[in-house]
C-alpha cells in the first residue's frame, strides 16, 4: 500500500502524519508532497520515502497511491491561504485513492460537528483510519 501525505504552509501536520505512519508501519511506502518547499522538507525529514513540491507533483502523485492523507483544506480550491490550487483540489478529489482528511479549523473553512481534539489526537485518529483500510 502506498500513502501520499499532502501539506502546505510549514508542513507541521504533514510531518506529524509521516512520523505516525512510518512509526506504526515502517514498511509502508510514504510519498510526501508539499505545496511549498518548507512543507516538503518537513515531511522528508520526518521519514517520507520520496518527496516533491508543487501543483504538478500533487496531480501526478494522486494517481499513484492507495491513500491520501492531509488537512481537509487540500480538497478545497484556494484554501490554506491560497496554497491549494484548483488543479490540486480536483486531482485529489478525482483520485481513486481513499482520502483521510483531518479537520483543521484555520483560515476560511470551518468544519463543524467535530470533537475538539489536539492535533496529536487527530493524527492518531487518522492513522487508526489507515489501519482500518488495511484490513
Amino acid at each position: 500500500m502506498k500513502v501520499l501525505v499532502i501539506d502546505g504552509q510549514g508542513g507541521g501536520l504533514g510531518r506529524q502524519l509521516v512520523t505516525a505512519v512510518k512509526s506504526r508501519y515502517p514498511e509502508m511506502e510514504v510519498l510526501a508532497v508539499g505545496t511549498n518547499s518548507a512543507a516538503t522538507n518537513a515531511m522528508l525529514k520526518a521519514g517520507a520515502d520520496q518527496a516533491a513540491t508543487g501543483e504538478n507533483s500533487v496531480a501526478v502523485a494522486c494517481g499513484k497511491v492507495d491513500v491520501i492523507m492531509g488537512p481537509v483544506g487540500i480538497v478545497i480550491a484556494d484554501s490554506m491561504l491560497g496554497e491549494i490550487t484548483p488543479r490540486m483540489a480536483v486531482s485529489i478529489g478525482q483520485s481513486q485513492a481513499k482520502r483521510i482528511l483531518i479537520p483543521v479549523n484555520l483560515c476560511d473553512n470551518l468544519v463543524v460537528g467535530v470533537a475538539d481534539l489536539t492535533m496529536a489526537k487527530r493524527v492518531e485518529s487518522a492513522v487508526e483510519a489507515l489501519a482500518e483500510l488495511m484490513n
